[in-house]
């Protein structure tokens, strides 16, 4: 079996559209994988498109057409061998043509396609060409053809199988990407290539390890092959004639795998082997031993959704995976594994990949199997109705199964699901009215694709969509199974959170600004200074009057500040607190609510968002606030019963007892009451903790606050919001000295100080922070850690542009 990659020598240029003058004859070189965006700024033919307001200026290529060519150098096929040109993926619309010959045409971005070359490959030198149409014009058409569909967006997306937020969504750019995304390949053999490998790993009760190989060949002829499927020292062979085989590797006493925090990541080597005479292909990954469900056995409170592994039950601390950059072919495995880090860093042990955007790539997964975060992969299918009927159907048919495949050796892939908000947009969203008769995807998420997982993944549980509720409920119903909560952010404040406590909230969260240094680095006005409204920086806020809900959003907790910056280190704040507030209440009610997963973890380019993790892949407050919001061990206060109350959240493997110190103190140091507790908290358990009245009843609401400590734990209540309260503007004194790798900051609290952040992309652009939003109270002292290769003065790190606190807010 020869593999050889076709990556060299494309060159690009446009033969249709729109293109501006200057682009008419240019022709540029081409990298593969890549995309026209990427080409022609490499070439210096148009601006950066997450700059100011380049995404606009480039709307032309919306309707673009593209072709791209190289020469292949090669020899022409033998008797008796099959050559095949492979593309592991075209986005979108592209037609191949080898020596002038059409090979054929492709209209989903989310499958790879193989031609058949044999008679068309010649000695010496042969011209490759592949040309790409405007894949909004091919939506349009088909659209035209099928009936239109609703959806969130202008553009009809959801009438070609392209990653939907290629068309903007409400946090990213509206680019359209063209190009040759994936892997090219010419491959020949004579024997039997290794055509799909679908490993099934579970684990029998006695703690076998079992690898259920599916193989399927594709035969260049009738000779038989040997295959051979290996796992360490345990192996089976088989001789076969045929094109499908089935082989099971028993492991004896095989090491379990966990997700993070509730055990080790213990991966083994699968080698598949076909040989057939002197010819072989090999299958290499990575596989764990575990078992997975999720319980939805009906309970008295309605439908529960919990991940159980291994026959734990797991609290998924989550949040949702989007596209890391507009361009996918920038995304490097490198910038996973940081990315997948910092998931690591603020506690999460779940990441759901998002239905607007891909079936995520080998190198995604195989960071999740090294590190133990479970994967809840969507079907990609997001905020629209879908025809179910001609090439849309067969395509998605072929996508699904495809992936669903490709998947299967990945210990992290925990969950398929059917759809994002579909379900609940037929329902709630004026769907049905415009649909008429019209199919809008039923089919695809309760017949077509739970039968595909039935069939090729039965390892793994299948939900239909989220949010998802069984029978007859509504599909957004807090007591069954998932729930997305979006009156918070759109609607009311984020104390609402309270009002509802679903089985498993799988999409919730607020927006902030990026951070300061990858805000100013791409947004830039013109005409003056930075303003919320200045042109550049409405177009990096796609949300629906997203500053409006901004500022009310802030209103009742903070004064919405007059400066920019001041504005948004608010906003940023606000983000932090909302989220925690929505996540804190969650994990409360565990376990009747089973999973907290936040909207969003990351972002694709510069913008106001609701991430955690910016277009840089800077780490803003809210990073931090998830941090400690998700921590193993957590106190948060909570309404129960009528009252304040002490919530105590164990998500350890081990009992937490230990005292339970709650103190009411004022905003200068003075001890007004006191009580001492002793917490005997289960593992992986929560218990309540109701407090004395003269804990619960402030002498003066606006300078007090109460304090719960527990082993270095600690929850604050105050009585009245920040905005209200009598908080000093000015509660601290700061130093900082240099230290091996960076910086040392520290500061004293001469006062009850909020949120002490240290903003040090302000003093250097690769400057890292170790926390945030510390709270101190009088007298206290913390060390801020601070990494960068910057030659600083240290002052620069006490600057009051850096060191923030929520009191300089109130104070001015």
């Amino acid at each position: 079996m020869i593999r050889r990659t076709v990556h060299d020598g494309w060159h690009l240029r446009a033969v249709g559209g729109p293109v501006p003058e200057h682009l008419a004859d240019a022709t540029a070189p081409a990298e593969v994988p890549g995309s026209a965006h990427l080409d022609l700024l490499r070439a210096g033919l148009i601006p950066d498109p997450y700059l100011d307001r380049n995404e606009a200026e480039l709307a032309w290529a919306h309707r673009a057409r593209w072709r791209y060519a190289t020469v292949l150098t090669s020899e022409a096929a033998r008797a008796g061998e099959k050559v095949e040109l492979a593309f592991d993926g075209l986005d979108t619309v592209a037609t191949v043509v080898l020596n002038g010959h059409p090979l054929g045409s492709t209209a989903n971005m989310h499958r790879s396609y193989r031609f058949d070359v044999r008679d068309v490959l010649r000695d010496g030198e042969n011209d490759l060409v592949v040309e790409f149409d405007s894949a909004l014009e091919h939506a349009e058409r088909t659209q035209a053809e099928l009936g239109e569909r609703p959806r969130a967006y202008p553009h009809p997306f959801n009438a070609i199988r392209k990653m939907a937020c290629s068309f903007g969504w409400d946090w990213g750019p509206d680019l359209q990407t063209a190009g040759i995304w994936k892997p090219v390949r010419l491959e020949r053999w004579t024997g039997a290539r290794l055509a799909e490998v679908r490993p099934l790993v579970t684990v029998d009760p006695d703690g076998t390890g079992r690898v259920e190989v599916h193989i399927r060949l594709d035969r260049a002829g009738d000779a038989p092959s040997l295959l051979t499927a290996r796992v360490g020292d345990h192996e089976q062979r088989a001789t076969v004639d045929g094109d499908t085989a089935v082989l099971t590797v028993l492991v004896p006493d095989a090491p379990l795998w966990w997700p993070v925090g509730y055990g080790e990541q213990p991966l083994l080597d699968l080698e598949v082997v076909a040989e057939s005479g002197d010819e072989r292909d090999t299958f290499t990954r990575r596989i764990g031993f575990r078992t997975i469900t999720v319980d939805t056995e009906p309970d008295a409170d309605g439908t529960p959704f919990t991940f159980v592994v291994n026959g734990e039950r797991v609290f998924a601390k989550g949040a949702n995976w989007i596209p890391d950059d507009h361009f996918l072919t920038r995304v490097t495995r490198d910038r996973l594994a940081r990315r997948v880090d910092q998931a690591l860093a603020a506690n999460l042990n779940l990441l759901r990949i998002w239905g607007g955007g891909i079936y995520e790539t080998e190198d995604f997964y195989d960071v999740c199997d090294e590190r133990g975060v479970l994967v809840w992969q969507d079907f990609p299918f997001a905020c629209a109705a879908y025809a179910e009927e001609g090439e849309l159907r067969a395509e998605v048919e072929a996508e699904a199964r495809e992936n669903v495949a490709r998947l299967t050796p990945h210990a992290s892939l925990a969950l398929w699901n059917g759809n994002n908000e579909n379900l609940w947009g037929h329902e709630d969203w004026g769907w049905k009215e415009q649909l008429g008769e019209l199919t809008w995807g039923l089919g695809y998420y309760t017949d077509l694709l739970p039968a595909i997982v039935a069939e090729l993944d039965p390892t793994r549980p299948y939900s239909p969509g989220s949010p998802y509720s069984p029978g007859e409920a509504h599909p957004n119903d807090q007591d069954h199974a998932t729930r997305h909560e979006w009156e918070v952010w759109n609607r009311v404040d984020y104390t609402r959170y309270r009002d509802h406590a679903p089985r498993f909230c799988a999409e919730f969260g607020f927006q902030g600004p990026p951070t300061w240094r990858t805000l100013t680095d791409w947004v830039h006005e013109a005409d003056g200074p930075m303003t919320p409204s200045s042109p550049a920086f409405l177009l990096h806020q796609k949300a629906d009057d997203g500053n409006g809900k901004l500022d009310r959003g802030m209103e009742p907790h903070l004064p919405v500040p007059e400066s920019f910056e001041d504005w948004h280190w608010a906003a940023q704040l606000n983000q932090a607190r909302a989220v925690a507030f929505g996540v804190e209440h969650f994990r409360s009610h565990w376990p009747r609510t089973a999973g907290a997963v936040v909207w969003q973890l990351n972002d694709c380019w510069p913008v106001t968002s609701w991430a955690a993790v910016d277009g840089e892949g800077r780490e803003k407050p809210l990073f931090h606030a998830l941090k400690h919001a998700f921590a193993p061990r957590l106190l948060t206060v909570q309404p129960r019963d009528g009252r304040t109350a002490v919530v105590v959240v164990n998500d350890t493997a081990e009992p937490w007892d230990e005292d339970l110190v709650v103190r009411r103190i004022s905003f200068d140091g003075h001890e007004l009451a006191t009580t001492t507790l002793r917490l005997g908290v289960a593992a992986r358990s929560t218990s309540v903790v109701q407090l004395p009245e003269s804990l619960l009843s402030a002498d003066n609401r606006e300078a007090e606050v109460v304090v719960a400590t527990a082993g270095g734990v600690r929850a604050l209540h105050l009585f009245a919001e920040d905005r209200d309260a009598a908080l000093d503007p000015s509660p601290l004194t700061a130093t900082a000295h240099r230290v091996d790798g960076g910086y040392r900051v520290e500061v004293t609290a001469t006062a009850l100080a909020r949120d002490v952040a240290l903003l040090v992309d302000k003093a250097a652009p690769d400057a890292r922070v170790d926390d945030q939003l510390v709270t101190l109270l009088p007298g206290e002292r913390h060390a801020f850690h601070v990494t960068t290769c910057a030659d600083l003065d240290p002052s620069a790190l006490t600057d009051p542009r850096v060191l923030r606190t929520a009191n300089a807010l109130v104070g001015r």
